[in-house]
């Protein structure tokens, strides 16, 4: 026998109601949330690893469907030191979703929350990875399903750009991304965190590296100044995304005037002026960098030698 024809549960008017009622709930319960599309630059075939960038942000209401504190494994203590694995599970509305997508003036193009992306949620200035998303939750409640479940862990930084415009953010890639410390002399003006600065290996008018400063701070005493540098990228495969300690003079990426700073040194991993100030004087990462430096050879466009 067929179902009952005088009570169906795909009422257009009942699943508008119902979808209304949810995201009512999520105004009221939830949090403001920033949601952190991913762009990928390239992938690495020999690694094979991905690289990314991050460079918006939109808000957005979720609900936090961990009730007391986020799941995981939490705080493992491990013999790289303590590693923080929590878990949480965002809710978002289809339907806020779509309209945070179609909104002309901001620009993502996703027909769903998409894994890889992230969610920052301010309440206690965490970033999250989305690793999987749910979209059958609730299940077919008035044959429809109105809402995604974002399950997510903790963010663990990897070598990605980001130019969200959140500070608290956009400091991940300033505080974890691999940089060069170097010394510089001459200059009359300094350079602003963040910033964009490059270098000519050879003349004004060919390739060039660029980069973005992660800190500068001026000597007292004399001309001279240290500088901290992020992000190297090269505008032509003909050189190599480094910056040379040839003398070469540095220009402001903003509007390419030639700051008449020059490179004196480029510290080594071993060199004090490297370690940062807040390092565990415990930990090992310079001396396991240095060796494996040893090891591979990554100069070379394949580390793993040519077939």
């Amino acid at each position: 026998m067929p179902t009952n024809t005088y009570i169906r549960p795909n009422v257009k008017s009942e699943q508008m109601l119902y979808e209304d009622l949810i995201i009512e709930s999520l105004k009221t319960y939830g949090q403001d949330c920033y949601y952190i599309p991913r762009s990928q630059i390239y992938e690495d075939e020999i690694l094979n690893e991905d690289y990314s960038r991050y460079e918006s942000s939109y808000v957005i209401e979720m609900y936090i469907a961990n009730t007391e504190g986020f799941e995981g494994e939490g705080h493992l203590l491990s013999k790289f030191g303590i590693e923080i694995r929590d878990q949480a599970t965002f809710i978002v509305s289809k339907l806020q979703f779509e309209k945070l997508v179609q909104n002309e003036s901001n620009n993502i193009d996703l027909v769903r929350p998409r894994e890889g992306d992230l969610v920052y949620l301010p309440l206690s200035n965490s970033l999250f990875e989305i690793k999987f998303v749910e979209h059958e939750k609730p299940f077919y409640r008035l044959a429809d399903l109105p809402t995604y479940q974002l399950q997510c862990e903790l963010y663990e930084y990897n070598s990605e750009e980001f130019n969200t415009g959140i500070e608290s953010v956009d400091n991940f890639e300033r505080e974890y991304a691999s940089r060069v410390v170097a010394q510089i002399d001459g200059g009359p003006f300094g350079f602003e965190k963040g910033e964009s600065i490059r270098q000519y290996p050879g003349a004004l008018d060919g390739p060039y590296v660029v980069g973005e400063v992660a800190k500068y701070v001026p000597s007292e005493t004399d001309s001279t100044a240290e500088i901290e540098v992020i992000g190297l990228t090269n505008s032509d495969e003909t050189i190599s995304p480094v910056l040379s300690p040839e003398g070469s003079n540095l220009y402001s990426d903003t509007d390419n005037s030639d700051t008449e700073w020059s490179i004196v040194t480029i510290y080594d991993l071993d060199d004090e002026q490297y370690i940062p100030e807040d390092q565990d004087p415990d930990a090992q990462n310079t001396t396991f960098e240095n060796e494996a430096d040893e090891i591979i050879d990554f100069d070379e466009d394949n580390p793993f030698g040519n077939p």
